[in-house]
């Protein structure tokens, strides 16, 4: 499975952004689709998850409210809409994806098989 992430950028504080990716490869494994982010000197966070029918979403608690996850089961992708950001938001996002089957989306990064190459999301004051 290959996950290709796209759509970060600078934008002010208060903005929005969107993040897609998409899943490629043997991606009818994949269960979980979800985006954790790292900033520099900080350890990998959670951001959001989705399970494969889009039933069940799970969101970090710095970004509840603000940010929303999608998912297009039959396209194999996976959209963070990011509004009101702030400058904390800013890090490199990652998307990843697991195959094993949840009915709540695992927040631990340890839990997630595939991960794509990033992509930085830069909030300016």
């Amino acid at each position: 499975v290959q996950l290709q992430a796209s759509g970060g950028g600078l934008v002010q504080a208060g903005g929005s952004l969107k993040l897609s990716c998409a899943a490629s490869g043997r991606s009818a494994s994949i269960y979980v689709m979800g985006w954790f982010r790292q900033a520099p000197g900080q350890e990998r966070e959670f951001v959001a998850a989705i399970n494969r029918s889009g039933s069940n979403r799970a969101y970090g608690d710095s970004v509840k409210g603000r940010f929303f996850i999608s998912r297009d089961s039959a396209e194999n992708t996976v959209t963070l809409q990011m509004t009101s950001l702030r400058p904390e938001d800013t890090a490199v996002y990652y998307c990843a994806a697991e195959g094993v089957r949840r009915l709540i989306p695992a927040r631990l990064s340890s839990s997630y098989d595939y991960w794509g190459q990033g992509t930085l999301v830069t909030v300016s004051s």
